[in-house]
């Protein structure tokens, strides 16, 4: 018996993933703070396979890019929706006098989150009432995100890919505008099938912008737990292997209100006041990526867990047949 035990231990240990083995994770702009918690959480996620895994993630500047490399500007979803023509002069003049006034709330280090929330509140509903009582066609959303679909980061496609050949769903969690977020992503063809965008949609009232759908998703509220009793949550509240990606320290809970025993790897991009915000970030994420543009640290913990899949599972996955360009969905944030 006790033979067989150290036989199991030693198999346990088989295909053992280290850290040092990722190059992608030896970088010098890529820090942890627990390198051997993230190993650890690497493994279970490697070991479950895809079949546990889900995949949560931020869009604005964390989909799309926090600079490009001629030093273009990133339009947020927000930004997009603010380009197109047909808007008012006034809507604009305001909007921006509200950028001005709460973004630099949104990224101050020094505000306790609990203020920024109340802050936070106070943005997204005088958007809502600025976005009201005219006509729109949100076709010239599709015109405006047609270019910026190019703004996504590096070898986005190549990830959106993966996660779907794997099976793996996806939620883009957005405190934009979810309009821009679908365009974007559909344009980009990566909306498929197994991605879900929960945001902030525009509603009508008699052929009128009547502000945004409820819930309101802002910054510092947009987690699992306004998933509860969804058909999206239904699919994924048994799927215990969680990696989360975002650029601010709200984008951290994301995953709150999924199973306590759930394994959780959170990846923070850091672009902003890095000196001032790393030991927070640090804190917060287990990954955090300094100025990096690219998808390349997803890809290659997917790409883990997907060659132990395949050891596994060798006959091809229907997707690998069908490829990546399944017909794209258009999914609200109807819950």
């Amino acid at each position: 018996m006790v033979n067989d035990e150290s036989s199991d231990r030693r198999d346990d240990k088989v295909g053992y993933i280290r850290i040092q083995d990722i190059p992608a994770l030896n970088q010098s702009h890529c820090r942890m703070r627990d390198p051997q918690l993230v190993e650890k959480i690497i493994n279970e996620f490697v070991c479950g396979g895809p079949e546990r895994m889900q995949f949560v993630s931020d869009f604005d500047y964390t989909i799309t890019k926090q600079r490009t490399e001629d030093n273009e500007a990133v339009l947020s979803s927000f930004g997009i929706f603010n380009t197109c023509k047909s808007l008012p002069s006034y809507y604009k003049d305001e909007t921006d006098k509200l950028f001005r006034k709460y973004r630099p709330i949104e990224i101050d280090p020094n505000i306790p989150i609990g203020e920024k929330v109340e802050y936070m509140i106070e943005w997204w509903t005088k958007s809502a009432e600025l976005a009201s009582g005219f006509a729109f066609d949100p076709i010239e959303i599709d015109q405006t995100a047609s270019k910026f679909k190019r703004a996504l980061r590096d070898r986005t496609h190549e990830l959106f890919a993966t996660l779907l050949r794997l099976d793996i769903p996806v939620l883009v969690f957005s405190a934009g505008l979810g309009n821009s977020v679908v365009s974007v992503l559909q344009q980009a063809n990566i909306m498929h099938p197994n991605v879900k965008v929960v945001s902030n949609f525009l509603q009508y009232r008699d052929g009128l912008l009547d502000g945004f759908q409820q819930p309101m998703i802002h910054t510092f509220n947009k987690n699992e737990t306004v998933l509860n009793g969804s058909e999206y949550y239904e699919l994924v509240h048994t799927r215990d292997h969680i990696i989360v990606m975002g650029d601010s320290l709200g984008d951290a809970d994301m995953a709150n209100g999924v199973p306590a025993s759930s394994h959780i790897l959170k990846i923070g991009f850091l672009f902003d006041h890095v000196e001032a915000n790393m030991d927070k970030y640090m804190n917060t994420f287990d990954i955090v990526l300094v100025d990096d543009q690219t998808m390349d640290v997803p890809r290659a913990l997917l790409g883990l867990i997907e060659q132990r899949h395949q050891l596994r599972h060798p006959h091809p996955h229907p997707h690998v047949a069908n490829g990546a360009n399944s017909a794209p969905i258009q999914l609200s944030s109807a819950l």
